[in-house]
């Protein structure tokens, strides 16, 4: 059997875009893949739009919650992606600039659905590429 490899998304407020790439990296990774988030200034809950339409998907991330970003446990994952920022004192993106890749997601929080929607549908082809390449 394939060992399970560990991926970790990270954003700021880990309620939103990282929070959907975890979601899909479970339902699309199923058994072979061990998917966490977590943020460096992490929000109180995952963000209403952001569990609407990833229920649209098929995909139940009601029960997820922002966790803040652990180093030890970023640096025990296999790969490490940050989803882009615009908060530049508090970006995860130069703490595991040598960890992973950014995806440059350009975040859809105080925006509309049709925004969150787009946003989503990215993240769904990132990871499907990611899945296939880990």
């Amino acid at each position: 059997m394939m060992q399970q490899k560990k991926v970790m998304f990270i954003c700021v407020g880990n309620s939103c875009r990282s929070q959907m790439a975890e979601g899909f990296a479970r339902h699309l990774g199923k058994d072979r893949v061990e998917a966490m988030s977590a943020g460096t200034v992490p929000a109180e809950m995952v963000a209403p739009k952001a569990i609407e339409v990833m229920a649209e998907k098929g995909i139940d991330i009601s029960m997820q919650m922002p966790k803040m970003l652990d180093l030890e446990l970023a640096l025990s994952c296999d790969r490490v992606i940050t989803m882009g920022c615009d908060a530049k004192d508090m970006c995860p993106a130069p703490l595991v600039k040598r960890l992973g890749e950014d995806w440059g997601l350009e975040d859809p929080m105080g925006k509309g659905i049709e925004k969150y929607r787009k946003v989503r549908d990215l993240i769904e082809k990132k990871v499907q590429h990611l899945l296939e390449t880990l």
